[in-house]
């Protein structure tokens, strides 16, 4: 399926009506964007408990953000 929508000035768009019925989303509900090494885009839902599960994820991500640590995977 592909689906065309427009971009505002502003960077918003309208989310295609048979895309928001096959993802199963509504006003309200949440997607992520998870953009791939060739530039191509794909949308998912996310459902609440996702959003927490990646919160309590991301501060046992710490030990992984000093500058030693960029160097040395930089070219992975």
């Amino acid at each position: 399926m592909t689906a065309i929508a427009k971009i505002t000035s502003k960077g918003q768009t309208t989310i295609p009506q048979e895309v928001r019925a096959a993802l199963k989303v509504g006003a309200g509900d949440l997607i992520a964007w998870e953009i791939g090494s060739d530039g191509s885009a794909t949308v998912r839902r996310i459902q609440p408990m996702d959003i927490e599960y990646l919160k309590a994820v991301q501060g046992t991500l710490s030990e992984w953000a000093c500058a030693e640590d960029e160097a040395a995977y930089r070219d992975l």
